[in-house]
């Protein structure tokens, strides 16, 4: 599933390409997607693009007059062809620029999401109770400290909650526990300050190392460019079904929530 840094990869690609691009065109090949797509969206010849942002997992894009939510969902991407180039199979929207460039929304799953909004798309239900932005700077020690008192769940089950921090998937909660010598089990409440500080600082690092990689190739992935990307070449505990390159112990995988998690017993406490 995209995670936070391949929705930044993919904000990045394609921003150069769209703002400040009129809208020429829209075709909607199929609307079923998590939610309808509207007719609002089909109507979009003549707008404006006025800015690109993310918010978590979604891509807003700032109009003339409305605004779009995109979410990539589970096998979503986003590229950027020149007008008239041929449709893929599961191409569900293609917006035409005055440029003369195109963005394609591809899905095989449909499990992502087009959504048009009249009103600050921040307020929108699926936003407005989202917590911070990992690499904000209200996302500090003492943020995720508090958040963490009392609190028996796991750490990574908390981390992973959009609505105490936005972003954080899976698999880059699996690498930042890693890097912060934390079991991913261990619960949330019973660990301390100094500890929550070195986790704070390893979601960052591992972030950002993986928006400057290009996001993680799982599944199907790509970038706006058509290029895969490269941190699963980083990857130290996600994946790994052999031993700690540090340590030398065997990875141990266990399952939290339905999902999988990696974790080294030499490294992680």
């Amino acid at each position: 599933m995209p995670e936070l840094p391949e929705v930044e990869t993919t904000l990045r690609g394609i921003d150069p390409f769209l703002r400040e691009q009129r809208i020429t065109r829209v075709i909607v090949r199929e609307r079923r997607l998590r939610w309808p797509i509207s007719k609002q969206v089909s109507q979009l010849q003549g707008r404006r693009i006025i800015d690109l942002s993310r918010r978590g997992k979604y891509l807003l894009m700032r109009l003339d007059e409305g605004n779009l939510i995109w979410h990539l969902g589970m096998t979503g991407s986003m590229k950027i062809l020149p007008v008239g180039s041929a449709a893929e199979t599961h191409e569900h929207v293609e917006m035409h620029m005055a440029n003369g460039h195109a963005l394609k929304f591809r899905d095989p799953r449909r499990f992502g999401a087009c959504l048009y909004t009249g009103l600050d798309p921040l307020q929108h239900r699926l936003l407005q109770n989202l917590g911070p932005e990992p690499l904000g700077e209200t996302f500090d020690a003492d943020y995720l400290y508090r958040k963490c008192r009392n609190r028996s769940a796991a750490i990574k089950t908390v981390i992973m909650n959009s609505h105490i921090v936005v972003g954080v998937g899976n698999i880059y909660a699996s690498e930042a526990l890693y890097l912060a010598g934390i079991r991913p089990a261990r619960a949330a409440g019973r660990i301390s300050k100094a500890r929550i500080a070195k986790l704070v600082t390893s979601i960052q690092q591992i972030l950002l190392a993986a928006i400057e990689q290009g996001g993680t190739t799982l599944q199907d992935f790509t970038q706006a460019d058509g290029k895969p990307g490269y941190f699963s070449q980083s990857l130290m505990v996600y994946g790994n079904r052999g031993w700690c390159k540090f340590c030398g112990k065997t990875i141990k995988h266990i399952v939290q929530g339905q999902r999988s998690s990696y974790y080294c017993p030499g490294c992680q406490s």
